[in-house]
């Protein structure tokens, strides 16, 4: 695997550390404009459906979603190129935000949602289903596994927890909602392919 790291990825990672650094000097009007807020908030504008995913809660929240995007990312984007992973992504956020929009309305909450963790487990699912057969060593506890039954595994632990509503605060199914919509790109993708000759 390539050690260096691709533009488009550093390019979100990049942008991620300057909205968190902004976030820490303008506090809750970043919150306020740019968070995801339920639609049936005054605060829910339009371009929240992407500006959520580059806010952070805290610093070991954009730690682990740095982590991750720079442990996935860096293959994907190596393996689609640049402006597919860039759609790829997008789109996983954007499949986020309305599972995340749809979930609220449902539920009548009235938080808002930030984080790059929807994007980020729309990379896992694509890394899974590309490279299923690549070991992946959790940090807590340290167990090597392929990265099909990791991913497979933290879906079911996702749906466990919103279901359940445990771990209050945490966006279960918007994650969830950034695999699913992962899933349907590489779907629509894989139907447009022309067989070879």
């Amino acid at each position: 695997m390539p050690s260096a790291l691709p533009p488009a990825t550093r390019a979100i990672i990049a942008v991620n550390v300057v909205a968190f650094l902004l976030q820490q000097y303008f506090g809750n009007a970043m919150v306020a404009l740019f968070a995801l807020w339920p639609l049936s908030s005054t605060l829910f504008q339009p371009w929240q459906l992407i500006t959520y995913a580059f806010l952070h809660a805290s610093l070991a929240h954009i730690f682990f979603n740095m982590f991750a995007l720079f442990m996935f990312g860096r293959a994907l984007e190596y393996f689609w190129g640049s402006r597919r992973f860039t759609v790829f992504y997008l789109a996983c956020v954007i499949a986020a935000a309305a599972t995340q929009l749809l979930t609220a309305s449902l539920s009548g909450s009235m938080e808002a949602t930030l984080g790059a963790s929807g994007g980020v487990f729309g990379l896992l699912l694509a890394f899974a289903m590309y490279f299923p057969r690549q070991r992946i060593t959790l940090l807590f506890p340290p167990i090597p596994m392929p990265a099909w039954l990791f991913v497979t595994l933290y879906g079911v632990l996702e749906l466990v927890l919103g279901v359940t509503n445990t771990q209050a605060g945490v966006a279960h199914f918007a994650h969830l909602g950034g695999m699913l919509g992962g899933a349907l790109v590489i779907l629509y993708w894989r139907a447009r392919r022309v067989p070879r000759s």
